[in-house]
């Protein structure tokens, strides 16, 4: 088996799909991404939640960690935004799984860190069609970033195989990635191309 230590991350959005979203889900899970994180800002509640044990069920079955953005009242690994780690700062210390949090400042990574979250989402790094009028923060604010905490920091914003290399170099712990995935033909060989396009050190056991 071959563990690899730089991450690639696998976040969602449904809307970027040409396919039925279950089915690229599925895709997704067999190609082995590090980590899904199933995001969608704009379906209710309900939905969300029927649509999470969905992917869960494949995750799973493809052996996939897999990550939640809403309800740390139901689902045990959770990503968070500051404002909501801030509200809840409390009740997510005890009982979940894996928590994290996207940050946008040195500052907010180090808060993070000192409440207790295992990893920080930095971004966006590069242009990106999901954010058009927002200038990138760059490879210089992520080095800063990846030096201020001792938690994993994993890039976000822009990502592709042809840039991964920066990503690396600027010494984050990994990269999430969301368009590429959700529109890619094939995403075996997409994730072929990122963790090449890395050279991403790997272990062999």
């Amino acid at each position: 088996m071959i563990i690899y230590m730089f991450k690639i991350i696998c976040i969602t959005d449904r809307k970027l799909c040409k396919e039925d979203f279950l089915i690229r889900i599925e895709k997704i899970a067999s190609a082995k991404p590090d980590r899904i994180m199933f995001r969608d800002k704009d379906c209710n509640d309900d939905d969300y939640v029927k649509t999470a044990f969905r992917i869960l069920e494949i995750s799973d079955r493809c052996g996939v960690p897999c990550s939640m953005y809403r309800h740390f009242d139901i689902f045990d690994n959770i990503h968070f935004t500051m404002p909501v780690l801030r509200e809840c700062s409390n009740e997510i210390k005890n009982g979940l799984n894996i928590t994290g949090v996207s940050i946008h400042s040195v500052d907010e990574a180090v808060e993070a860190e000192k409440m207790g979250v295992d990893y920080v989402i930095a971004g966006h790094i590069f242009e990106t069609g999901c954010k058009p009028d927002l200038t990138p923060r760059g490879l210089g604010f992520l080095h800063e970033i990846c030096e201020s905490v001792k938690i994993p920091v994993y890039a976000i914003g822009g990502i592709n195989p042809e840039n991964i290399r920066h990503i690396v170099q600027a010494g984050a712990d990994g990269a999430c990635i969301m368009s590429g995935f959700m529109t890619c033909e094939n995403p075996v060989e997409y994730i072929k191309k990122l963790r090449k396009g890395a050279e991403i050190d790997e272990i062999q056991t």
